[in-house]
């Protein structure tokens, strides 16, 4: 697998936590480089000249750097593509398995931001998302489906969705509907969440002690 070993930039608990779940999903070849963000090591030249926006996760394989979440989950989905996880081209499920990773970034995200800070929503000629009401009841009645975003098949976005989910609804700017509670819990309770959970709160609690915090 030394062809596609990629090196992969890491904070724990942070959004980067799922992309280490998908590579655990997925059995990848990688080097963890782990970034200490209590310290402030993502504001530091040396990962600015890496990603500008100072933001995790992060992948270089080969010459190829990828930043932003979407992107990332598709790139290591498509590079180990004997794990399942992404519909080829031409399966009929692609077009909705993109729709769903791209539909976090485009849509998800910046409700939830503008819905934590308290926020109203630009106008819907000039939003991205339209109005945060709409955004969980698509959602909702995707999961409503269930059991997973593409029925009974598990994929890539299913890891970037279940991460995403557990922990908005747990800072509470996402409603537990049943649909949702349903989809977090079949999601985490995979041995990859499991493992992640574990060895993110080691770092963490590591990084916190080098960053001189409680």
């Amino acid at each position: 697998m030394s062809d596609r070993r990629i090196t992969f930039y890491h904070s724990p608990q942070t959004r980067s936590s799922g992309t280490l779940a998908l590579l655990e999903e997925l059995g990848a070849d990688y080097d963890l480089h782990l970034l200490n963000m209590q310290a402030g090591e993502q504001r530091q030249p040396a990962y600015l000249a890496i990603n500008p926006m100072g933001k995790v996760p992060a992948i270089r394989h080969g010459g190829a750097l990828v930043t932003e979440q979407g992107a990332v989950y598709i790139y290591l989905a498509d590079l180990y593509p004997e794990a399942g996880l992404a519909p080829a081209i031409g399966d009929p499920l692609r077009g909705p398995y993109l729709r769903w990773l791209v539909f976090y970034g485009s849509s998800f995200e910046p409700a939830v931001t503008d819905r934590s800070l308290g926020r109203e929503p630009a106008p819907q000629a000039r939003g991205p998302y339209g109005d945060f009401e709409t955004v969980m009841k698509v959602i909702d009645a995707q999961l409503e489906k269930g059991p997973y975003l593409l029925g009974e098949r598990f994929t890539a976005a299913d890891v970037l969705w279940g991460s995403a989910l557990a922990w908005t609804t747990h800072f509470g700017i996402v409603p537990k509907t049943p649909a949702i509670e349903r989809y977090i819990a079949k999601v985490t309770a995979r041995p990859s969440f499991t493992k992640v959970a574990e060895r993110d709160a080691q770092w963490h609690a590591e990084h916190a002690k080098a960053a001189g915090k409680p």
